[in-house]
């Protein structure tokens, strides 16, 4: 079988093929949430999935988990289709949907015992990764005492255990104050530049994904197509200063134009 790769040449992890999702409740009129996307993302890329509520950026992570079925078209990770959940993945919610009754550590844990994980060797990496997120020192912490970006830096570790070679977050800092969604940032390049995983990240938000991403995937309004692909070619690590920078304002105020030529962001008329 021909190795697929993507826009850039490397080799293809995830291969979505004429990809669409039709949602038929039986007795409402079918909804059309995706229809026809394409598009091939590399090993150890970071791709962000941009676009207005309703447009299938959700769906669209849910059909390359498994957890939803496609209507037509196919996704293939590392070359074999998807037809069920995958277990080989890792998924951030923006609702972290952390158990109120297991401490920090037990919460992070979870995935070891669901997976009969060595339980020695996974709670050092457990520590090791609530240390990474700023969270040393809160292992034995309930969720109840914790704030919504502690909370979220919980579910990240958790999604991170066992190191899986995909993961895939959705919306994860969209319920976050400004400050926090800027700190999770930071920590989350850092932690994806030491495992360099391949991520498929959801956002509304064009700065976050200029900021995090090698490719900004904007899709139009629903039914969700790909409208434009930007390949952002800004120096790694990333720092927040970048944000200032004339190439950073000119991807962030291209993506502006686009957006608001769809109509998905308008102008107050005078």
């Amino acid at each position: 079988m021909a190795i697929t790769t993507d826009a850039s040449g490397s080799a293809a992890l995830i291969e979505i093929d004429g990809l669409s999702k039709i949602y038929d409740e039986g007795g409402s009129e079918p909804l059309l949430a995706l229809q026809d996307v394409s598009l091939d993302i590399s090993r150890g890329e970071f791709a962000s999935i941009l676009g207005p509520s309703g447009c299938g950026k959700s769906t669209l992570l849910m059909l390359i988990a498994g957890l939803y079925s496609p209507s037509g078209g196919q996704v293939r990770i590392g070359g074999q289709p998807v037809t069920r959940p995958r277990t080989d993945i890792g998924i951030v919610f923006q609702n972290p949907l952390l158990l109120d009754w297991r401490r920090v550590l037990d919460n992070v844990m979870l995935q070891v015992e669901a997976r009969r994980l060595d339980k020695v060797l996974y709670q050092r990496r457990s520590l090791e990764l609530l240390d990474a997120v700023g969270l040393a020192g809160f292992e034995h912490a309930y969720p109840y005492a914790l704030s919504g970006g502690m909370r979220q830096r919980v579910s990240i570790c958790r999604a991170l255990i066992h190191d899986p070679p995909l993961l895939l977050m959705d919306e994860p800092f969209g319920a976050l104050d400004a400050l926090t969604r800027e700190q999770l940032m930071i920590d989350l390049q850092r932690m994806w530049a030491d495992r360099h995983q391949t991520v498929v990240f959801v956002t509304h938000s064009i700065r976050e994904a200029v900021f995090q991403s090698d490719r900004v995937i904007v899709l139009s309004p629903r039914p969700g197509r790909i409208e434009q692909v930007w390949r952002i070619d800004l120096p790694r690590p990333r720092r927040l200063k970048m944000t200032t920078t004339p190439s950073f304002i000119r991807y962030t105020q291209e993506i502006t134009d686009l957006l608001m030529s769809k109509g998905v962001i308008r102008e107050e008329q005078e």
